[in-house]
């Protein structure tokens, strides 16, 4: 607790150790596990420092390679030094998520009562498209494991939010009941369409259902440079772009894919967060969905969407709010108290070290309540999560 808020982390993540691959995948798997490998290069450091100025003393930064591909796609070499410069300026915090002490350790910093444990380098590895469903399903499994035993010194503040193998739907739900089996309420999936099958697509109705029935809350979490279409990399290279597109902008169409698809009609108790894009965009995007899209053009969609999109939302919906967004209390207010999550993207570069401070530091502008809502009480019905009374 910090300054009397029991405080939910919806949006934490792990730093995954390379060696996990080889002890949890299968032995039928191992030769096909992921690497780590520097970058291959022949120009001499002089010609770098000369090409690149005083920023070519940074080194190149090893590539995670999955069967002779790199499995994101190209960063840049000047976004891969700023990246490595931030890191410096960081140090040890990727090594914070890398171990239960470390992570309990810094929540207790922070103030932090509970994490929702979300993967790092799993994303990139399942977000490829084309990858061999076999190997796919392997990798989630896996992964899957050895988050169960990195949450066991204490499964009640280490929460796993399990992924799941979009390249075969059919394993979807026996790898969800396993999540399941392992005590947590929470997976994780990508927004972008893989194998051309969006959010929506019939195959995935099982997967939905299952979830509904569980009582599973589904996060919808992107990652900028993953192998699949993406938001803006049709058009853009540069990280500067392509992370500004991609993260509100596929969230914006996942919404739009899960109304306009049917799921949220269809299963009206599935609980769906989306995270890492802020709440900005929430307003803006639903009012054209009701008053521009859904006046006008219901009759086209009126099998799946039966009421106004805005609606489903305010049902079924969650999104990560960040302390500071411009008009958040304004976004708040015109969605409700029940709907925004608090998260902190702990570990990674771009996290911000004092959110946790600076949305406290919103209690007068939100009220207390609302705050303890988006604190802890929203992101408890998301994901199942129980806050003791008063908090």
């Amino acid at each position: 607790m910090r300054d009397g808020f029991w405080i939910i982390d919806a949006d934490r993540h792990v730093t995954e150790p390379m060696d996990l691959w080889q002890a949890y995948l299968p032995p039928a798997f191992r030769a096909r596990a992921p690497t780590l490998e520097l970058p291959p290069s022949t120009e001499p450091l002089g010609a770098r420092i000369a090409r690149l100025g005083p920023r070519g003393l940074v080194p190149p930064a090893p590539v995670l390679m999955l069967e002779g591909q790199p499995v994101m796609r190209g960063i840049s070499e000047r976004a891969e030094i700023a990246l490595s410069l931030a890191r410096q300026r960081r140090p040890g915090h990727m090594e914070a998520g890398a171990s239960p002490a470390a992570q309990l350790a810094a929540m207790d910093a922070s103030g932090i009562d509970v994490a929702l444990l979300f993967p790092t380098f799993a994303m990139y590895l399942l977000g490829i498209d084309g990858l061999d469903p076999a190997l796919a399903g392997a990798l989630a499994r896996a992964y899957n494991d050895w988050l169960r035993d990195f949450c066991a010194p204490d499964p009640e503040r280490l929460r796993g939010v399990g992924v799941v193998n979009l390249h075969a739907p059919g394993q979807m739900v026996e790898e969800l009941r396993r999540v399941v089996a392992c005590g947590w309420s929470a997976v994780v999936l990508r927004p972008n369409p893989v194998h051309g099958r969006r959010l929506s697509d019939p195959a995935y109705e099982p997967f939905w259902a299952a979830c509904a029935e569980l009582q599973v809350g589904v996060a919808i979490h992107e990652g900028t440079h993953a192998r699949l279409p993406t938001a803006g990399a049709d058009r853009f290279e540069s990280r500067f772009a392509l992370h500004a597109c991609s993260h509100p902008m596929e969230q914006m169409m996942a919404l739009l894919a899960l109304i306009e698809g049917g799921v949220l009609e269809r299963h009206p108790t599935l609980r769906v967060g989306f995270l890492e894009a802020g709440c900005g965009w929430l307003p803006s995007w639903l009012h054209r969905l009701d008053v521009v899209e859904y006046e006008n053009l219901a009759g086209e969609v009126e099998e799946h969407v039966k009421m106004q999109p805005s609606a489903y939302f305010r049902r079924q919906c969650f999104a990560s709010a960040d302390p500071t967004e411009p008009l958040l209390a304004e976004t708040l207010r015109h969605l409700g108290e029940g709907h925004l999550l608090f998260g902190t993207d702990f570990p990674h570069v771009d996290h911000d070290t004092d959110g946790v401070g600076k949305m406290l530091a919103l209690r007068e502008v939100l009220g207390r309540d609302a705050l303890a809502k988006v604190l802890s009480g929203n992101a408890a019905r998301l994901f199942g999560l129980h806050v003791p009374p008063g908090k």
